[in-house]
């Protein structure tokens, strides 16, 4: 670790950015004054935090942006998170998507519809979540469905309808499309859903019971039976429902943390009409920010694009609360507050929410050890010279030798890691040839590993031994020997999917290795190869449909195949090439005026 002179460093508040060899960003920090906290982790008493020497170990520079104030560096810091994702800060990924259940009151006829966003949502009639588990929004909408005959069908559909639906025969919709009930009636329904959206079940029971009676009184014994099945269905949901009442009846979240050395679990509990709705919890290691950093940086990350409620329950008061209240408020038009509750009914809440962080933690690990367990098996039985924590397949694809593609997916402590999955395209390489093919893939992704210092502990290679000897040709070129490699081969004629007996083989055994086909190593294998096959073959179909796309668009005079290929590099498909404008044809590199007339004038 190279001495950095402190003195050097402004004492205005900031962010600090400790950057690695190869200067990638191994942590984001912010600080009131940026000296002094720097000085914390180099002075003579030192950082007393488990995970600090680790990162101290493999700093090589550090950078700092000094701002005006906390809130900017509050920002600052969030932002710069989310651009470099550093090993040694929490990040929530942004790609997730949000379910919100919807009701569109300002129509005459309203309906229920399950929304997806990914962003923060428009402003509609009436919107209850957002839902973290699509499973739990699929389930209730399918329920509230049944419970509440409501339409289904989109506008334009009612619209021009002259008889029922088949919903209506199954008396999941009661039609108000051809009149089949009034507007009172329907209106009763809704009010119902969404009351049962806000938690009142007991409140919409007794409607149904008071509404069941009066049927049966008149004798409307039909509707009344039907009152009834409602009821029935009404107590079966909410007989199971877990739910905890808040006397104030308000919205909002509680958070708690469980964290043990270098592990963190964050647990979101979501109350919503004084009813816990929902819950969500995230995941961390090489965790080494306070417990008081670590949730001011992960509350402007739930809150970047979940919409907050008015009240957010925190075990422990932040120094930088007023700043996140101010940055959330403008962010969501709306004004929360967070808060630290030392009693009653708040401080029960997020005691909660620490009870179910810890029992989480407790079931990941649980997992986790599991994953070990199956992980040290694998290294013994297939006699590797080093524990597998992450594992890279590769498989290639091609139809007849044309379009040859491969794909690599990484699984790292037993579980799939997207964000390594690469695909590439083989060039200049005989059509058929699947060892040349091979060959080039493991040349690319290994030489760049080898460069970043970033080598997987195992290599597994969809084939049989012809594969595997290629494998080993790579890392004997490319000087690598930290890494182990296997192959694994299907038995062929077999159709029985996974009770296939499948042969691996490995470097310096002649015969190949036999699992039982129910062994569980042999699954997780067949899982890993399954996956980079399935990749490998999207990939491939992928570049085939553009090649024969791009194939197409070369029969018009003057397009080529370097302008098919810019043409639907740009746009996608020929339908958006003939949709696009003059403009934007032309700001194609090469496309000419005549080029894009012909274009448009395609069929």
């Amino acid at each position: 670790m190279p001495r950095f002179d402190l003195r050097n460093y402004p004492k205005e508040p900031g962010v600090y950015l400790m950057k690695g060899t190869h200067g990638e960003v191994l942590y984001v920090g912010k600080a009131k004054n940026l000296k002094n906290r720097l000085k914390q982790y180099f002075g003579k008493s030192g950082d007393s935090r488990p995970m600090i020497p680790h990162l101290l170990a493999q700093i090589k520079t550090i950078e700092t942006l000094v701002v005006t104030h906390e809130k900017e560096a509050l920002l600052l810091e969030s932002t710069l998170i989310k651009r470099h994702q550093p090993k040694y800060n929490a990040f929530l990924k942004d790609d997730k998507s949000y379910i919100n259940l919807m009701i569109n009151t300002s129509h005459v006829w309203p309906r229920i519809q399950l929304i997806r966003y990914k962003k923060k949502p428009k402003e509609q009639d009436l919107a209850f979540g957002p839902y973290t588990s699509a499973f739990a929004a699929r389930h209730l909408f399918d329920l509230m469905m049944q419970i509440f005959p409501l339409r289904q069908c989109s506008d334009e559909e009612l619209k021009r309808r002259k008889r029922p639906c088949l919903l209506y025969g199954m008396k999941r919709c009661i039609a108000p499309c051809v009149g089949k009930c009034t507007r009172e009636e329907y209106d009763s329904f809704v009010r119902g859903a969404i009351d049962f959206l806000r938690g009142k079940d007991d409140k919409i029971a007794k409607e149904l019971k008071s509404k069941m009676q009066s049927a049966s009184d008149n004798l409307e014994f039909e509707k009344a039976g039907a009152f009834l099945q409602t009821l029935k269905q009404l107590e079966q949901i909410t007989e199971g429902r877990q739910v905890v009442f808040r006397p104030s009846e308000r919205n909002c979240d509680a958070l708690s943390f469980y964290r043990t050395y270098d592990e963190a679990i964050l647990m979101q509990l979501i109350f919503r009409e004084g009813k816990l709705v929902g819950s969500e919890h995230y995941s961390f290691y090489d965790v080494i920010a306070k417990d008081s950093e670590l949730l001011s940086t992960l509350l402007l990350q739930i809150y970047e694009t979940a919409p907050p409620p008015p009240e957010i329950l925190i075990p422990f008061p932040l120094p930088q609360s007023s700043s996140l209240e101010e940055i959330l408020s403008q962010r969501h038009r709306t004004k929360l507050k967070i808060r630290a509750p030392k009693r009653g009914e708040g401080k029960s809440l997020v005691a909660l929410a620490t009870k179910n962080a810890k029992a989480t933690f407790e079931k990941e690990r649980s997992k986790q050890e599991l994953k070990e367990t199956l992980l040290f098996d694998l290294m013994d039985t297939l006699k590797l010279g080093r524990y597998p924590k992450r594992i890279e397949c590769f498989d290639t694809s091609h139809f007849f030798g044309s379009d040859l593609v491969a794909a690599m997916i990484c699984f790292t402590d037993g579980k799939k890691e997207s964000r390594r999955t690469r695909t590439f395209k083989i060039c200049d390489v005989h059509k058929g040839d699947d060892y040349a093919a091979l060959h080039q893939v493991l040349t690319r992704r290994l030489l760049r590993a080898k460069q970043e210092e970033d080598l997987p502990d195992l290599i597994l290679i969809d084939g049989g031994k012809g594969q595997l000897h290629v494998a080993e040709a790579v890392l004997k070129e490319l000087d690598i020997i930290t890494s182990d490699v296997i192959s694994l081969s299907k038995e062929k004629g077999r159709h029985d999917k996974g009770l296939r007996e499948e042969k691996i083989f490995i470097l310096g055994q002649s015969g190949p290795i036999l699992l039982s086909s129910r062994s569980p190593l042999l699954f997780f294998i067949q899982q890993i190869r399954d996956a980079a096959h399935e990749k490998a073959l999207s990939f491939h179909r992928l570049r085939r449909k553009k090649r024969v796309v791009a194939t197409a668009l070369e029969t018009l005079p003057g397009i080529g195949p370097k302008k098919s290929m810019r043409l639907l590099s740009r746009f996608g498909s020929i339908k958006r090439i003939q949709e696009a404008s003059l403009n934007d044809l032309l700001q194609v590199k090469g496309i000419t005026k005549k080029d894009a007339e012909r274009l448009l004038n395609y069929e």
